[in-house]
């Protein structure tokens, strides 16, 4: 906290630099719902950021959206719909859960924090958007499963200037130790076999290559072989067979 405070002016100039400077990628094309796959029904949400959104993919086909029900739809009837933005905070995310007509999922999957992180969310208030958005889904949305991504590395970001790549790096840690911890204790975490009441809350680390290949032309979001591998991350969860709703 001293650090970043005796650093400010410096960081303040070196992100409106970033932000001047930085390429924008626009979201890519396709759909934002469909349906794929044969086997038991399977009500899919995938909700977060730019980088849920599919941001240095050419099209949606393959972007997470893309490929994650493909992946599923190996073994699920996959009814999927894809909720995302660019610049989506935790804050308006829920808003924006919150005008989502009335329906149910199965399975919901999260990538959000960046923008929090950007925007200098303080810790304490973003575990508690968490914990909203969290009971929101389970009680309006009557959803079994939800999937947590954890933050990117940051500080690694090459699109980045030092130090406020530091800065943000540590605050993103920051943040992914406490969602971590989060999903950890949350009391409805583990198996269960009361298929009427049971709901699980996961958090799936981003162990993704941090290698060139891997990372968009802006130098801040995936590439399109970096949501390959985030879907083969995130996959199996949904797709264990001890999982309580198959």
């Amino acid at each position: 906290m001293f650090l970043k405070i005796a650093l400010s002016p410096l960081l303040a100039a070196q992100a409106l630099y970033v932000i001047r400077k930085a390429l924008v990628l626009p979201e890519p094309g396709g759909p934002r719902l469909g349906q794929t796959g044969s086997g038991p029904p399977l009500r899919l949400l995938i909700l977060g950021d730019s980088s849920v959104a599919g941001v240095g993919a050419a099209h949606q086909s393959r972007a997470l959206s893309g490929q994650l029900p493909a992946l599923l739809g190996q073994d699920f009837s996959v009814s999927w719909q894809l909720t995302a933005q660019t610049g989506a905070t935790s804050k308006s995310t829920l808003k924006t859960l919150a005008a989502l007509p009335d329906q149910s999922f199965d399975a919901v999957f999260i990538g959000l924090g960046v923008n929090d992180v950007t925007r200098l969310v303080p810790a304490k208030t973003w575990l508690k958007q968490q914990r909203e958005m969290h009971a929101l889904l389970r009680s309006r949305f009557q959803t079994k499963l939800i999937l947590r991504s954890g933050l990117p590395p940051m500080g690694h970001f090459p699109l980045l200037p030092q130090p406020l790549r530091h800065v943000l790096g540590q605050d993103a840690a920051r943040l992914d130790k406490g969602l971590k911890e989060l999903c950890a204790t949350d009391k409805t975490t583990g198996k269960t076999t009361d298929k009427t009441t049971g709901n699980t809350l996961s958090y799936i680390p981003l162990d993704l290559p941090f290698e060139p290949k891997y990372i968009a032309r802006d130098g801040f979001h995936p590439s399109e072989a970096a949501y390959t591998k985030w879907a083969e991350l995130i996959a199996p969860h949904i797709l264990n067979p001890d999982f309580f709703f198959l």
